[in-house]
């Protein structure tokens, strides 16, 4: 972990004694005769120092009492290791677990990680303003239509990077960022709820990060050319109100009532809970009757009855992978990793079948 800093002496002191400054990265390179940047290097352990050197370095900071400190390193260093989260949402399976890679990355880079939740309310010109206050980096889990416009709204000056939706074709996002391409992943679940022999594969909608209310999401649009693919007119999607169980069970009540459903993909696994919720109170087996599918691979996915086929999304791995991408910005020396595209796998397990299953 790459740390510096200062000691505090306290304030125990005679009388009319001014408390003693605390002792700084400067100040042991003074003592040692060298640069702040050798006392730096000693300090993270850095190989490229001489043995003498390393001595005096060490018998300089023993004497004044130096204690490493992170804030010291910025001050030393320039780099702020600090890193403020702006997300929606800290609860919701994809969010936490970006939050998590976020975190994870963080840590073992010796940066500490802040996390700033936006509301709908929030001035978010203020709020980002406050954010970056610290002088660290901005990171965005900009996976609903709030955090995506506070992407926006980032200041260019501001080291910023994000895990966003899988944008539109031909498009990019407003700051470095990495995705998932869940469009691909729901075509090609839909294809395989086709080739089971469902004539054709409703969806329920999460809501999407970006255009007006009534636009498609990476993975509605996935969904669409599927079926279209197959030359089937898409039914009408259903959601794209909630991203919650209750959500799911409220469009699930009225697909369980048409008997031509046979088969549903929903835009994540807690919607899928409650499309299985209002399945099983109408009646309604699964996948006998109706197979449906998920998103994402939450933990409770494997371990529901009957256990949820869905989309496995890495999203830990694009939290570290955003997280390399805002430290290449911050650390004018750090190597950016090959960037490769985060993968997904269709995890077939017992809610889908052939039809009449």
């Amino acid at each position: 972990m790459d740390v510096t800093g200062h000691t505090s002496f306290g304030n125990h002191r005679g009388p009319g004694q001014e408390p003693r400054k605390a002792a700084s990265i400067r100040d042991v390179a003074q003592a040692a005769g060298v640069s702040y940047q050798t006392v730096s290097r000693v300090l993270n352990d850095h190989p490229n120092v001489r043995e003498e050197t390393r001595n005096r370095v060490e018998a300089a900071i023993e004497t004044l009492g130096f204690r490493r400190n992170a804030t010291a390193f910025a001050l030393a260093s320039g780099v702020t290791r600090s890193v403020t989260v702006l997300t929606s949402n800290t609860t919701l399976y994809g969010y936490a677990a970006t939050l998590q890679g976020l975190e994870e990355a963080a840590s073992a880079a010796g940066y500490s990680l802040g996390v700033k939740v936006l509301t709908p309310g929030d001035d978010l010109d203020r709020t980002i303003s406050s954010a970056a206050a610290g002088g660290g980096g901005l990171m965005v889990i900009g996976f609903d239509r709030l955090s995506a416009s506070a992407l926006r709204r980032v200041p260019a000056d501001v080291a910023c990077a994000a895990v966003v939706e899988a944008p539109p074709h031909g498009r990019t996002p407003p700051r470095p960022a990495v995705w998932a391409d869940d469009r691909e992943a729901a075509r090609a679940a839909t294809a395989y709820l086709l080739q089971l022999g469902h004539r054709t594969v409703h969806y329920v909608a999460i809501p999407t990060s970006v255009g007006t209310r009534r636009s498609e999401g990476p993975r509605a649009q996935g969904w669409r050319k599927a079926l279209e693919e197959a030359g089937i007119t898409p039914p009408e999607p259903h959601g794209g109100k909630g991203w919650d169980a209750q959500a799911g069970y409220d469009e699930g009540e009225q697909l369980a009532r048409d008997p031509g459903v046979t088969a549903i993909l929903c835009g994540n696994d807690d919607l899928a809970l409650g499309v299985l919720r209002a399945l099983h109170h109408a009646g309604r087996s699964v996948p006998g009757d109706v197979s449906v599918v998920g998103f994402d691979d939450a933990p409770h996915a494997g371990f529901v009855t009957p256990a949820l086929s869905t989309v496995r999304m890495d999203f830990q791995g694009l939290g570290r992978d955003a997280f390399a991408l805002l430290r290449g910005q911050l650390e004018s020396d750090y190597q950016l990793p090959a960037q490769t595209l985060a993968g997904t796998d269709l995890v077939i397990r017992e809610s889908s079948g052939s039809t009449g299953a």
